[in-house]
């Protein structure tokens, strides 16, 4: 028998965050962890550790200290000393679409409005020390967006067929969740509709369960656990099977350290990026039913790790490397939206590094939320009435 809605969802208890503050916390948890596991994205935990003289307990500097403009030049970025990186700039790109839109949104809605938007109006780009268009900052997989929707007028339902397949559409997703809050079902299938521009496979997969994620983070008396059953109630394929293995490996952990290994070990087999994340396989990052992104499952697992507290699943997910800025990212954002609280000293020195106000966009997605869940009433109580005149309502039990 299905569990009923509140044993999915998350039922009543819990912290009594409200909905501001579980918009705050995710978007601004979001930002904090993406700024901490940015200086050591790409790397293992073998590394961070020799190259930090321990694990990671905060923000620190670039990875290759002063030489950061000239050590990777496919990636001369500013990464560390509390820069934001691109997860955080689509993510705010995203929210200021809904502040158009004061909606829903639909694969339309990122060519009429998120493409503009990276290519026409310079921000302040944290990493590359300069105000410029967010374009010049996003990886490869978001200039995607611009190529096929701008300049090859592709349909966004189906603009993402064909792009690499990896955790880009997914990264930025927790708006879709907290406008959708405590509704997980309905936030799947805004992300899905959403990514179809973005992404296709397990990437697009990704996107709908993170949405999924954090709106059933927002259920009142949510929990690590109740958020993961969500996730399992709507995933599919590859993305599901990872998500219960890693999971699975994550149960019986309590610190972070001891989970670095047997979560890895259990993303593996789903994972098509292989062991060395700087050379990726010939398999890396292509359309299957079989596989998963990495970054999703192990947020997932360092959140049942952390028991919610989001310093813990933060530094976990920083300490994990590889993509571990969109690992902390999502970690981040799960852990803010359940109510746990963003370390004060963190998201003040990342706000002030990064030159970015974080929580301005959770003030407007929270009015933009309020009143999208209004809309939402007026429409359902039309349909209701509709329905109703067709004699289409069913006797009371």
């Amino acid at each position: 028998m299905a569990p009923k809605r509140e044993e999915q969802y998350g039922g009543d208890g819990g912290t009594g965050a409200t909905l501001e503050q579980r918009i705050t916390g995710a978007l601004v948890g979001a930002a904090v962890g993406d700024a901490l596991g940015g200086p050591v994205e790409g790397y293992s935990p073998d590394q961070i550790l020799q190259r930090h003289g321990g694990r990671v307990h905060g923000i620190v500097g670039p990875w290759n200290g002063d030489a950061w403009r000239t050590a990777r030049p496919i990636a001369p970025y500013h990464k560390g000393d509390g820069h934001v990186t691109d997860d955080t700039l689509m993510t705010h790109a995203l929210v200021r679409v809904y502040a158009t839109v004061r909606d829903h949104l639909d694969a339309y809605a990122l060519a009429d409005h998120l493409v503009p938007d990276l290519m026409t109006t310079p921000r302040w780009i944290p990493e590359l020390e300069a105000e410029a268009l967010p374009l010049h900052r996003v990886f490869l997989a978001e200039k995607w967006l611009v190529a096929r929707l701008h300049y090859g007028h592709v349909d966004p339902r189906e603009a993402g067929v064909g792009n690499i397949v990896n955790c880009g559409a997914a990264m930025y997703m927790a708006p879709v969740g907290l406008v959708n809050a405590a509704n997980p079902p309905a936030a799947y299938a805004e992300a899905i509709d959403l990514a179809g521009a973005h992404q296709s496979s397990y990437g697009r997969e990704a996107a709908g369960v993170f949405a999924a994620a954090v709106a059933a983070a927002c259920a009142p008396g949510a929990t690590a656990e109740s958020v993961v059953t969500a996730c399992l109630a709507l995933a599919k394929d590859g993305t599901r099977a990872a998500i219960e293995k890693v999971c699975e490996a994550a149960t019986g952990h309590k610190d972070f350290e001891s989970a670095l290994v047997p979560l890895r070990e259990a993303v593996a087999p789903y994972d098509t990026v292989g062991p060395d994340y700087r050379r990726p396989s010939l398999a890396a990052r292509r359309p299957s039913r079989l596989h998963a992104i990495e970054e999703l499952p192990v947020a997932l697992g360092m959140l049942l790790v952390a028991g919610g507290d989001y310093r813990h699943a933060v530094l976990g997910a920083v300490n994990y490397g590889r993509d571990c800025d969109s690992i902390a990212t999502m970690a981040g954002a799960l852990a803010g939206a359940l109510g746990s609280c963003v370390p004060d000293d963190w998201s003040k020195q990342v706000a002030e590094a990064s030159r970015l106000d974080l929580w301005e966009p959770a003030r407007t997605l929270t009015d933009v939320t309020r009143e999208i869940f209004q809309k939402d009433l007026r429409r359902r109580r039309a349909h209701e009435q509709a329905f109703t005149g067709i004699g289409g309502q069913a006797c009371s039990a």
